[in-house]
């Protein structure tokens, strides 16, 4: 005959029986896995705030373009803006201490609107240099191409025939440089400010006079 004992049973106090699976080796377990994720956040947020402070005191104040500038174009305060960013010391870049030496000064080639402006991209020569002149040239619609010209395009100033003429057998034509572009006040011409060798500025002016002239765009290569 076998003899069971009954099991016994330990009644708290309030007369609840105790939960039973009362087991913390699970909970020990954890505890270690969230000590490391705790410390790899803690070395994450570390790293990260040293990034930045290291950006933020190598960082300096340089000026760019807020919007294009045109070749020959005299730069206002409108046309700059103030920017922090983290470049090498061999990058040529204007200081933002500089920005007020540059007004007033004139763009040596088209800048693009956001670029860093450097030292080589501004300049205070006026054109025309020596040797050099600027005629201006009135066109029409034919004379000139449909694509706008712009400061600094390299054209061709060439000879036509008169209205029903024939094409003279030689063609006379004289290199330039695109100065400026204006529109005139009838709508239908355009002026265009061409610098051209001073020993053939005359000729290009009697040319121009006639009305028997047109231009051709060759580069637009600053």
């Amino acid at each position: 005959m076998t003899i069971t004992s009954p099991q016994q049973t330990t009644t708290k106090p309030n007369g609840h029986q105790p939960t039973g699976n009362g087991n913390p080796s699970g909970r020990l377990r954890r505890r270690p896995l969230m000590v490391l994720v705790s410390v790899g956040l803690v070395l994450v947020g570390a790293v990260l705030g040293v990034g930045v402070w290291m950006l933020s005191s190598s960082s300096v104040e340089v000026v760019a373009a807020r919007s294009a500038i045109e070749r020959g174009t005299v730069i206002t305060a409108e046309d700059l803006v103030v920017t922090r960013v983290t470049v090498e010391e061999t990058v040529p870049v204007v200081r933002a201490d500089q920005l007020a030496g540059l007004v007033g000064q004139r763009a040596a080639s088209d800048i693009s609107a956001g670029t860093l402006l450097s030292p080589a991209e501004v300049t205070d020569v006026l054109p025309p240099g020596t040797g050099d002149s600027v005629v201006g040239v009135a066109l029409v619609t034919g004379q000139l191409p449909a694509e706008a010209l712009r400061a600094g395009d390299r054209v061709r100033l060439v000879q036509t025939p008169a209205a029903q003429g024939e094409v003279p057998a030689t063609q006379v034509t004289i290199d330039a440089v695109v100065q400026s572009v204006t529109a005139a006040a009838d709508g239908q011409t355009t002026v265009v400010d061409l610098l051209v060798p001073s020993s053939r500025a005359a000729e290009v002016a009697a040319r121009a006079a006639t009305g028997e002239v047109a231009l051709v765009l060759d580069s637009r290569e600053r």
